[in-house]
Parts: structure tokens; C-alpha cells; sequence
């Protein structure tokens, strides 16, 4: 009796809908080697990245990512997630200053210049704290995100260098399926 009841309550409508609303990563791409997935959610997690080369432009708009979208197809460069966006801080939020589209390593591509608009670039090896969450990359979530990485920052005694939003999913996942990061980069030790 005792198993039956445990197999109902674990197949109940209630906890089947419980399991589904769960934050889950839903990969479009492939992550560059050695790039950790995202998460875990709703939460301050401390996490190391390799090396990794990148085409940044400035802004982070539509305009952003077309730039961008242009320049791999131009050069054959394989579409990998996430897309990066440095963040400049404000005293009342915080706003996308650039995008980068990540490349799959380091020996994919060449550094320098592609025209006015796009500058390809090694990134060094660098530990973050992150924030992780599913929905939208609206400044209310960005905000939420920001005071749980300020207030880890603070517990550690440390200033961030930078910030950065790291998009994960495009358009053919549904917006409250899509998964962000916003990273604290930490000082080199």
C-alpha cells in the first residue's frame, strides 16, 4: 500500500506541473570548449572560465547582433551560445555597453578587426560569481540579479571588475524559457 502511494503522489498533476516549472537549460548551440552550462538557478554560484575568443561590437541591440551574425557567416565561424554582453553599471540599473558572439576555442578565427564595427579578441582565463535565472532579460531580473551578486561581493570583501550578461537562448525558444547569467567578473589573483 505504502508503494502505491508513494507512485501516486509522485505522478499527481500537482507535482508533474511542480517538476516542469523548474528552471532547466534549453541548449540551442554549443558552449565554447571548456565553458561550465549555466546555473545553477535562482542563485549566487562562484565559477572559473577558460580563455576564449570573441567578436565584440558596441551596443546591445537587434542592430548588435545582425553585426555580429554577419561577420560568422562571412568568416564560416560556427554560431555557439551564449552571446555576451558587457554591462556598464548605473546608480539606477545597469545598461548593455557591447555583444559579443563567442567563438567554439582559440583557434577558431583571427584576432583584430573585421572593419569599423566588429574587433575579434582573446579573453584571459576568469573566475566569476554568477547569477543564473529563466525568463526575461528585463532591468527588474537584471536588478534582482545585481543585489544578489553585490551582496556575495560584499560578503567576500571584493569589488567586481566588470559585469556581464551572458544570453543563452534566440528566438526559437519561448522568452520564459530562456536563460541569462549575470556575472561579477573577480579580480585576478
Amino acid at each position: 500500500m505504502k508503494k502505491i502511494l508513494a507512485l501516486l503522489l509522485l505522478t499527481s498533476p500537482a507535482l508533474i506541473a511542480q517538476e516542469a516549472a523548474k528552471p532547466a537549460y534549453v541548449s540551442e548551440a554549443p558552449l565554447p570548449k571548456g565553458w561550465p552550462k549555466p546555473g545553477p538557478y535562482n542563485e549566487v554560484a562562484e565559477k572559473t572560465y577558460p580563455e576564449y575568443r570573441v567578436a565584440f561590437t558596441k551596443g546591445g541591440s537587434g542592430l548588435s547582433f545582425w553585426t555580429l551574425f554577419s561577420h560568422i557567416k562571412k568568416h564560416d565561424i560556427p554560431m555557439t551560445a551564449p552571446v555576451e554582453m558587457p554591462m556598464e553599471a548605473k546608480e539606477n540599473g545597469m545598461k548593455k555597453a557591447a555583444m559579443g558572439f563567442l567563438y567554439q576555442n582559440t583557434e577558431v578565427g583571427k584576432t583584430g578587426a573585421d572593419g569599423k564595427a566588429v574587433e575579434v579578441k582573446d579573453v584571459k582565463k576568469a573566475t566569476v560569481l554568477s547569477y543564473t535565472w529563466m525568463g526575461n532579460d528585463s532591468d527588474a531580473e537584471i536588478k534582482k540579479a545585481r543585489t544578489a551578486l553585490e551582496a556575495a561581493l560584499e560578503k567576500k570583501g571584493v569589488k567586481a571588475d566588470s559585469f556581464r550578461l551572458l544570453g543563452y537562448n534566440g528566438p526559437g525558444t519561448p522568452r520564459k524559457k530562456h536563460t541569462y547569467e549575470l556575472q561579477a567578473l573577480l579580480p585576478a589573483s
